[in-house]
């Protein structure tokens, strides 16, 4: 075992009936001599055992119940222990249902450990002074940004929320941008970026499509229950606990989760992904996390009806009652593009004709080139400079969009025009009514 988890006070074991019950009984009292054992959960197998009284011998309280998972629960809300050590193996135990063992005890703060692993909770530090609001995912790139600054600019009509965003191109000291206050214009942020700053890092996208206070923090590294390797998230929710704000929105990064404890959780998922890696690995514990479930992509060919109802039915699995809410973005330029010529640059791996159209017929701009390259360099380079010609660039405030695409375009003595992702609902479900609901600063 782990030496450091001999500093934990009391276990409860995972034992299975595939195991003969002496070597249970040995491996019982090797965790019997670091911890308070106080009880073994019984997870299945028959191969070894004969009858429920064959497992008194093993001189604790067993605890065997159908279904097992409930039980599971029980006993770690009713014994409270610290760690959980896992004696099972194949075949009682697959991959995907050991994790989501583990993510059940990670998610009530308790360590889970075996053989050859030994996962711990992630630290979520209950430090904020006002209501706080997590928008968590399960991956880059499925929309929390875009989802972030739209409930950020549904709840200041009533409210002052304050983003703390962290990104891994985040500033090295938490900083405060006045979204409501600062003009943040193509030729500024690109003076930040001649500074040494990410000027495309969240919350610069949050400050200019939200028009709300933001703190840009930073983190390097992501666990896989989605604890950030190091961050100074904790430095930036200090600041926030100092303004005046009523209303703390905690965006993560990826699938890193901030290492803030928040009151409520909006979980973005992109209903392209893989479904094993939203509902196995540590994917049940975000589940388990989330208060309310926001679908991105909910179209083709980012995912397929078949692929949306798979993921949902994948969900299902784990939070059976939880609201799932499906929408598609679009794209939402902030100033007027009507009858120009238009290269749009985007992050956007699929869906590249419904961005287009959408441009087209909302905004009555002509689009001669698209680009989803703006994660690449190179390649952004090489195509706006294979592009007809343009009156105005369009890009999402992400990757390379002000040291690469800003740039070049302003030196073409083009206009640069940033564009929001706005989420529309495409289940008929009332997305705004959701969120007010859920809002924890309002009664």
């Amino acid at each position: 075992m782990n030496a450091d988890t001999t500093q934990l006070k009391s276990a409860i074991a995972l034992i299975d009936g595939e195991h003969y019950l002496p070597v249970t009984k040995s491996a019982l009292d090797k965790i019997s001599e670091d911890y308070e054992l106080k009880a073994a959960v019984f997870i299945g197998g028959t191969e070894k055992i004969a009858d429920d009284k064959d497992l008194a011998q093993l001189g604790v309280n067993v605890i065997k119940e159908e279904p097992v998972e409930p039980a599971f629960i029980k006993a770690l809300e009713d014994l409270r222990p610290d760690i959980v050590v896992d004696l099972s193996d194949e075949p009682v135990l697959d991959y995907r249902r050991r994790f989501k063992l583990a993510s059940i005890a990670l998610r009530r703060n308790i360590s889970y450990i075996g053989a050859d692993f030994y996962f711990q909770p992630p630290h979520l530090h209950d430090m904020l002074n006002k209501p706080s609001l997590g928008i968590i995912g399960t991956g880059k790139r499925v929309g929390k940004t875009a989802i972030s600054a739209y409930v950020s600019r549904l709840y200041k009509q009533r409210l002052s929320p304050v983003i703390i965003a962290m990104g891994r191109g985040g500033p090295e000291e938490p900083e405060v941008l006045e979204g409501d206050k600062i003009e943040l214009t193509p030729q500024a942020l690109l003076e930040q970026s001649k500074m040494g700053k990410h000027a495309a890092s969240d919350y610069y996208e949050d400050a200019l499509m939200s028009r709300v206070r933001t703190i840009g923090c930073r983190r390097a590294g992501g666990g896989l229950a989605g604890e950030p390797f190091v961050s100074n998230v904790l430095e930036g929710a200090k600041i926030a606990n100092k303004l005046d704000n009523d209303l703390v929105i905690l965006e993560g990064s990826g699938a890193t989760i901030p290492p803030i404890k928040a009151d409520k959780n909006i979980l973005v998922i992109g209903a392209y992904q893989n479904t094993e890696d939203v509902a196995g690995y540590f994917g049940p514990y975000r589940l388990m996390s989330a208060d309310l479930i926001i679908l991105t992509m909910s179209e083709e060919p980012q995912a397929s009806p078949e692929k949306i109802k798979e993921m949902e039915e994948a969900i299902r699995t784990i939070r059976p009652d939880i609201e799932i809410i499906r929408t598609v973005l679009r794209p939402k330029p902030l100033s007027d593009i009507s009858g120009k010529r238009i290269f749009i640059a985007t992050t956007a791996k699929n869906g590249l004709e419904n961005i287009k159209g959408h441009i087209e017929s909302a905004y009555k701009g002509n689009v001669v080139a698209i680009s989803n390259e703006l994660s690449n360099r190179p390649l952004l380079k090489k195509a706006i400079a294979e592009s007809p010609d343009f009156d105005v660039l369009i890009t999402e405030l992400k990757a390379a969009a002000v040291d690469v695409a800003t740039s070049v375009a302003l030196d073409l003595k083009k206009e640069v025009v940033y564009m929001d992702n706005d989420p529309m609902t495409v289940d008929g479900k009332d997305l705004d009514q959701a969120l007010w609901k859920l809002c924890p600063a309002i009664d």
